[in-house]
């Protein structure tokens, strides 16, 4: 088992920046690769950007690249999700997760933290 928690959510303004961090503990061995996916009210979830367990490859969502990057500190079994610029359209609970890739390439979840609440205001 793995287990996951977030931490650095919180409310902020259009255009402030926040960093969410998330600590992995448990079987880390068997982890492939980490990800980030949030949730807004009344919407399904949505795939943010996964890290390769290495940190050498990144992937993001179309929508949000140029914005969000994800990073690894593999001496800690953590990730972290720097989000610049942010929207109100941001506002979501953003999961952690450690997963793989299906064969069509499509980033898959396996394990979920608990979520961090965030929400920006206009």
């Amino acid at each position: 088992q793995v287990q996951l928690a977030e931490s650095g959510g919180g409310s902020v303004q259009a255009g402030d920046s926040l960093r969410l961090s998330c600590a992995a503990s448990g079987r880390t061995s068997s982890m492939f690769a980490m990800g980030w996916i949030r949730q807004s009210p009344g919407k399904e979830r949505e795939f943010v950007a996964a890290v390769s367990w290495s940190g050498a490859r990144t992937y993001y969502a179309d929508s949000l690249k140029g914005r969000f990057t994800i990073s690894r500190d593999s001496g800690k079994n953590t990730m972290y999700l720097q989000m610049n610029s942010l929207k109100p359209e941001d506002t979501a609970v953003y999961y952690c997760t450690t997963g793989g890739w299906n064969s069509a390439g499509v980033y898959r979840a396996d394990y979920w933290g608990r979520g961090t609440q965030v929400t920006v205001s206009s």
